[in-house]
């Protein structure tokens, strides 16, 4: 639907008569203090009905989630460039658009901080440190031969979803909405449109059909906009329609987190990893949004698919003058490994040695302890990285690699291995809940409600799977509902890669309780027992043969029997839990695991490298859709790429978005696919703790795209041996070329 141009999203439906449309005013600058806002001109303008600001909401003025520190419109105090201080409604959104530049503003400029180095030093803190400590670092960096200190910062990403930010608010009866929300989140969305609006939940109903692509940018983000639509439509009781243009989007909403990090490693000479010790500031931008929940797993992933006996950990959350920074795809893990990777890169170069071997001896082993005391089970990390190497023959790699780096002067090749670990499961136990409703309907179709969003992950697909393999029936005779918040309430958001686990399991439950009676159906008019019969194929067998009666016909029969054919499916992740005073607990059902390995070429007059190739080992285990999971794998590390290489979030020292638009801000084309990607799940691997022995596979892939980042850095070191590179991602081709060249007096 989405090649041929028929898939429908929220710009895209029907619209209602007498629709209005919202356009946004934000503040021009990082921060400062409102003396003058004044809309008397803007509303005075034909076409527009009214301009809406903090005055008009009769509820409360509070977006925070986790920590109210967000305000849907700014009362007296600005905090960031982009934060909405009013709504223009008009009849069209070329004259709601055009009315925004009548609104006069004056503000008192403070001073702006942008680095959450400096933030850390003044104070400006979301919510306290937190450390997660497991043995004594400082006694066992006493016993290392090789201890290396050292900064890894990465940056922000844009997620440059196609559909952006939307959300069409109806007006009904009894002071109750529809709000058709582009959201990852439709509960999220529905409890903090009652809290502005000072109406309960029931009055509000949330639909989603899909979403054109969300990557965690639409789980918290897409709140505000619908706040705003919802609000226009509660006061002026008109449909109202809010939908933000690719320069507004990227300039107004926020993007991965920016971290800034100091590590310490050390070693025996052997290469073992005795103890780590780092500091993670989170750059959180001006509110918490999800801040806190992000730098949570930052910690959890602290080590990434290594066993390290010795561990300290602080993570802190900073408060800048940058628009809240928000959960993307991994949601803070990715920061983390990071700089795992990066201290055992430093290591390696230290040590004279390969990062290779010190990977493959720390490996995580079953039974090995995360710093947050949760054991592994059934873990292949070193199944999963001796796969690799076996599979693509990384000795012979090796030695090509050095062969052409002796040849070549100005070409250089690089190799580099990608292991990960990752949890799977919301770390807020409270998260891990689903509900589904699955109908039969009398003529055999079947309809099924969940609360997970298909925002092109592919979750509808698995979802259809699973409901047509418990009934025995072609996925063409299983329809998925739109997600809506009357007929699957209290839904957590469509992330963690928690989607088609938890929701997948809510439809088998519900599909196994319906089935069960259609059995019972079967028994009593055959006259066997219960056990006796099975539906296969659409067919009713007893004791294995073919018993004359059809799908259609058994529901037919229970139809006219009176047997309800309905059913609501409820699954919550059992055996999980955390305690945040001792830092202690089992957060994740599982973990998932693989490992890639990249080869790249780097053009050393140029600065420019191509991707040679990608492969990788993946633990999916028993797929439930290998071609959806192989589509999250590929579109994971393109994007994981993305982050390592080439998009760069730039911030004026006055707290501007400089990479505001498609123009300045870059993201991988087709021309900058790895020439080669090839990825080998694990065959047939269980996994007891997932719906049909299925593992998640939406966050996972994208820590693959590291590779990308440490071969080229392999390949300019190859260049130039003995100078060090400074651990900063992205590595764009203009770093290559500084790091390439400075120093080295040219004619």
């Amino acid at each position: 639907m989405h090649v041929r141009g028929q898939s429908l999203f929220t710009d895209d439906l029907p619209e209602p008569g007498y629709l209005l449309h919202g356009a946004v005013f934000v503040s021009p600058i990082a921060h400062g203090i409102i003396k003058k806002l004044d809309t008397r001109a803007a509303e005075n303008i034909p076409g527009v009905i009214a301009v809406l600001t903090h005055r008009h909401i009769p509820g409360e003025n509070q977006l925070g989630g986790i920590i109210p520190d967000e305000p849907l419109f700014a009362e007296e105090n600005i905090h960031y460039a982009g934060q909405p201080l009013a709504l223009v409604v008009a009849r069209d959104r070329a004259i709601a658009h055009e009315a925004l530049k009548s609104i006069q503003l004056e503000i008192e400029t403070l001073e702006t901080v942008v680095d959450p180095r400096q933030a850390f030093e003044l104070g400006q803190l979301i919510a306290p440190p937190r450390t997660f400590l497991l043995g004594d670092t400082e006694a066992a960096f006493r016993q290392c031969a090789h201890v290396l200190e050292g900064r890894a910062d990465s940056g922000g990403q844009e997620h440059f979803y196609l559909e952006t930010q939307a959300a069409l608010a109806i007006p009904g009866e009894h002071n109750s909405l529809k709000v058709i929300s582009s959201t990852q989140s439709p509960t999220g969305v529905q409890r903090i449109l009652a809290r502005v609006l000072g109406i309960a939940m029931h009055r509000i109903e949330v639909d989603v059909t899909r979403l054109g692509g969300g990557f965690g940018g639409k789980e918290d983000q897409a709140t505000p906009w619908a706040a705003m639509a919802a609000l226009a439509a509660f006061v002026l009781d008109k449909p109202v329609k809010l939908v933000l243009d690719r320069r507004e989007d990227i300039a107004y909403t926020g993007k991965r987190h920016p971290y800034s990090s100091d590590y310490k490693i050390g070693l025996d000479k052997q290469g073992k990893i005795l103890a780590y010790q780092v500091s993670f500031y989170q750059n959180s931008g001006a509110a918490a949004d999800l801040s806190t929940a992000i730098l949570e797993r930052t910690l959890f992933h602290t080590t990434n698919s290594y066993y390290i006996p010795n561990v300290k950990a602080m993570a802190v959350s900073c408060r800048t003058n940058l628009p809240p920074f928000t959960a993307f795809r991994g949601f803070g893990g990715p920061q983390a490994m990071f700089v795992m990777e990066t201290a055992i890169d430093h290591a390696a170069e230290g040590m004279g040695i390969s990062p290779r071997h010190i990977q493959e001896l720390n490996l995580l082993r079953e039974g090995d302890m995360f710093p947050y005391g949760m054991k592994t089970e059934h873990c292949r990390a070193t199944s999963c990285f001796q796969e690799t190497l076996r599979r693509y023959d990384m000795e012979r790699l090796e030695q090509e690699v050095a062969a052409f780096n002796r040849d070549h002067a100005t070409l250089k090749k690089g190799l580099a291995l990608m292991p990960v670990c990752f949890g799977i499961s919301f770390t807020n136990t409270m998260l891990n809940q689903a509900g589904a409703l699955v109908h039969v309907y009398n003529d055999g179709s079947v309809g099924v409600s969940t609360g997970a969003v298909e925002m092109g992950q592919g979750v509808n697909v698995k979802l259809r799977e699973i409901a047509a393999r418990v009934f025995s029936l072609p996925p063409s005779r299983v329809k998925l509902e739109s997600t809506n918040t009357t007929r699957v309430a209290n839904t957590s958001p469509t992330a963690a890669s928690t989607g088609a686990d938890m929701n997948g399991k809510a439809v088998e439950l519900a599909c196994l309780g319906i089935l069960e009676r259609l059995k019972s159906v079967a028994a009593k008019a055959i006259g066997s027992e219960d056990g006796d019969i099975e539906i296969l194929q659409a067919k009713v067998l007893l004791k294995g043969k073919d018993a004359g009666m059809s799908w259609e016909e058994l529901v037919s029969r229970a139809y006219v029997s009176r047997i309800n054919l309905s059913q609501q499916g409820y699954y919550a992740t059992p055996g999980i839990h955390f305690d945040r005073e001792k830092e202690r607990g089992k957060p994740f059902a599982y973990h998932v695991y693989g490992t890639a390995l990249t080869q790249v070429t780097l053009d050393c007059l140029r600065g420019t490298y191509e991707i040679d190739s990608v492969q990788i080992v993946h633990d999916a285990g028993k797929s439930i859709d290998l071609l959806v999971d192989r589509g999250q794998v590929e579109g994971g590390l393109l994007q994981g790429i993305g982050w390592m290489t080439m998009e760069e979030l730039l911030f004026s020292d006055d707290g501007k978005l400089v990479t505001a638009n498609a123009g300045t801000y870059k993201i991988p084309d087709i021309h900058f696919t790895p020439s080669k990607v090839e990825t080998h799940f694990l065959d047939n691997q269980n996994n007891p703790y997932a719906v049909m022995n299925s593992k998640a596979v939406g966050e996972p892939p994208f820590m693959y795209g590291m590779g990308t980042y440490f071969a080229i850095r392999a390949a300019a070191r190859a260049f130039r041996k003995h100078k060090d590179l400074p651990a900063q991602a992205p590595l764009t081709p203009e770093k290559i070329l500084n790091f390439l060249y400075d120093g080295i007096k040219t004619s």
